[in-house]
């Protein structure tokens, strides 16, 4: 976006940041609530896939890069990740192309953080635990600064991001925060690491990476958690609170025998808009576990890439969602088997309350070279009201017909009711009886966090979110 000014004066009496030839917003951390007066009109309706936002152009890449004085190859890696960015589809996958749905996101006026962040960014790392020789837990300009070679040959050509996803190419374009973890070579490390981002303020974007690398040998268990920045606003009548956007990604590389266990809780407030993208590389016999819980924001866009390259490599991946109200969830999971006597063990389950929907995308690819893979692929909805929806859309692509074993199943329906009858042949009453079972649905992913007290919060939320649903059903009635 080009504005004709006269001046750097005349920029900055209009809240304009001059950079160079570009001019663009000045982005600062004021929160605004706008008042909707009644005989105002109604904005022009949105196709389902077209973006709710317009702050990515070459200006605010440009001020990203000046204003937090980046090097100049990074400064290019940002405009070239712009350009992609802007001839990409929302989604290039033609299977998948019916079913976006982006119009709950209102984003029109977000401005993006730059050097600024939302109330309790960082806290994740205050006080630290003393870590292993070989450990290191940072923020990328930590890393930058520590390990200008490493830090380069990471992000430089975006190769720890999908180069065909719209979405991605807007995170490695216009990231503004970010962490480093990297393990060293044979480096056992017993305690998990909690990571910790909150969500972005109302009107505001928070655009972040996460670079996950471990050695040869090495393993961890890292628990991420996506929280709100704070407690939810009240508005008068007439008013209504911007929505905000977090959009994070994370990025693993594997080396040889390396083990990974990653848990992340998505639980931001109902004004949350967020995007989320996972690219894991695996070596050879290295293993990766990921537990992912969506709970919470109103609209989810969320994609994992398994990558198995290494012989003997291996991903066990399992994803829930419990949905309430009119929230939306679009998860779309792509693992591709590349190396020999590989493994993938692939499973995605939702629940839905009152009105809300969920997709569930998944594509296994075995290639020519991924002689005697062994992959699964299974995607369950369960409808807990009429109003509520769930679609399951698995499916394979093999070019390798020496496998152990490659199947996909799903099911969408209500709870069945053979369960519902025998426990409540046992006395249970027919609330309880559902809570047992909606719960022992989800229950996957509970028990593979990997650190105890983010298991237990994880059971009090679930059980939380079956009860405040509970109670709107009962008042509906």
């Amino acid at each position: 976006m080009l504005l004709a000014l006269s001046s750097k004066a005349d920029a900055s009496s209009a809240g304009i940041a001059v950079h160079g030839v570009f001019a663009t917003p000045r982005y600062d951390s004021r929160v605004t609530i706008e008042t909707r007066p009644t005989d105002r009109p109604r904005p022009l309706r949105r196709g389902p896939a077209e973006l709710p936002f317009h702050f990515a152009d070459r200006g605010l890449a440009q001020a990203l890069a000046s204003e937090r004085e980046e090097p100049a190859w990074l400064r290019a890696e940002r405009i070239e990740a712009l350009m992609a960015f802007e001839g990409l589809p929302v989604e290039a996958n033609q299977l998948y192309t019916p079913y976006i749905d982006l119009r709950a996101a209102s984003l029109d006026e977000v401005r993006p953080y730059v050097t600024d962040g939302p109330p309790g960014l960082g806290d994740d790392l205050v006080g630290l635990p003393q870590l292993p020789r070989g450990v290191h837990v940072e923020t990328m300009s930590q890393w930058l600064e520590r390990d200008p070679d490493g830090f380069r040959a990471a992000l430089d050509g975006g190769s720890g991001l999908p180069s065909g996803d719209k979405l991605a190419q807007l995170a490695r374009g216009f990231w503004s925060h970010g962490r480093h973890v990297e393990i060293g070579e044979r480096v056992q490390v017993a305690e998990p690491i909690v990571l910790r981002w909150p969500g972005a303020a109302p009107g505001r974007a928070l655009i972040s990476r996460t670079i996950v690398t471990l050695g040869a040998g090495a393993s961890a268990a890292i628990v991420e958690e996506q929280v709100p920045c704070g407690p939810e606003i009240d508005c008068a009548e007439g008013q209504v609170v911007p929505q905000g956007l977090f959009h994070g990604t994370t990025e693993i590389v594997l080396g040889e025998g390396a083990s990974l266990g990653l848990a992340s809780i998505q639980q931001m407030g109902p004004n949350q808009v967020v995007f989320q993208h996972r690219h894991a590389r695996i070596g050879e016999g290295a293993s990766l576990h990921w537990a992912l819980a969506q709970l919470g924001s109103r609209l989810v866009r969320s994609r994992v890439d398994n990558r198995l390259e290494g012989d003997r490599s291996s991903v066990e991946q399992v994803e829930i969602v419990f949905g309430g109200e009119q929230q939306l969830f679009d998860l779309t999971s792509y693992t591709r088997h590349l190396g020999r006597d590989t493994t993938g063990n692939l499973l995605s389950k939702g629940a839905l309350l009152d009105r809300s929907r969920s997709f569930m995308k998944g594509l296994i690819t075995i290639e020519k070279s991924a002689v005697g893979t062994d992959s699964f692929l299974g995607e369950f909805g369960m409808n807990l009201s009429k109003a509520a929806r769930a679609v399951a859309i698995p499916s394979l692509e093999i070019d390798q017909p020496d496998c152990r074993r490659a199947a996909h199943s799903s099911s969408v329906g209500p709870i069945d009711p053979s369960q519902l009858f025998y426990l409540e042949s046992r006395g249970i009453p027919p609330d309880e009886a559902r809570k047992f079972i909606v719960l022992g649905f989800l229950e996957p992913v509970v028990a593979r966090v990997p650190l105890e007290s983010a298991r237990e919060d994880l059971r009090g939320l679930l059980e939380a979110k079956w009860a405040a649903g509970l109670e709107a059903a009962s008042a509906a009635a």
